[in-house]
């Protein structure tokens, strides 16, 4: 990681909502999620809210000798957003310890502020946590 990425940088990224993303689409498996409203699902948002972090560290990282993992979500949904809609993410970098990155998320659709709340990410080195996913795979 470059000595630049340091607490007080902030980043932007957009990213347009597919209906592969509406509760009804991502959950299609799932029954009583067909009936929900063709909104942008909770979950999906929260993948969003990551990517636009992962996006705000790839210019100070090695990639891909350097990657980050999603280590904690914590985010407030405050609104509704209809697939089509372009999705502006925001965020700064709150602290840097170590291998892990402490990031301030929001997150507004074309009309509205959507999102807010905190994402933690940690720096791995691929090949050492590919190793290690590998080992508790013959564990299992």
């Amino acid at each position: 990681m470059s000595p630049d990425f340091q607490p007080g940088l902030q980043f932007e990224w957009t990213y347009t909502v597919p209906e592969r993303a509406t509760v009804p689409q991502l959950y299609h498996d799932t029954a009583f999620c067909l009936d929900m409203p063709d909104v942008l699902a909770t979950g999906y948002m929260v993948g969003m809210m990551e990517l636009a972090c992962v996006n705000g560290m790839l210019p100070y990282m090695d990639w891909p000798r350097e990657q980050s993992l999603g280590t904690m979500v914590n985010f407030v949904h405050f609104a509704p957003t209809p697939p089509g809609m372009t999705l502006r993410i925001k965020g700064e970098v709150l602290e840097v310890a170590g291998r892990r990155v402490l990031f301030k998320v929001e997150a507004w659709d074309d009309v509205e502020r959507i999102c807010e709340g905190t994402h933690e990410r940690h720096i791995i080195d691929p090949l050492r946590f590919a190793a290690k996913l590998e080992q508790k795979r013959k564990a299992a």
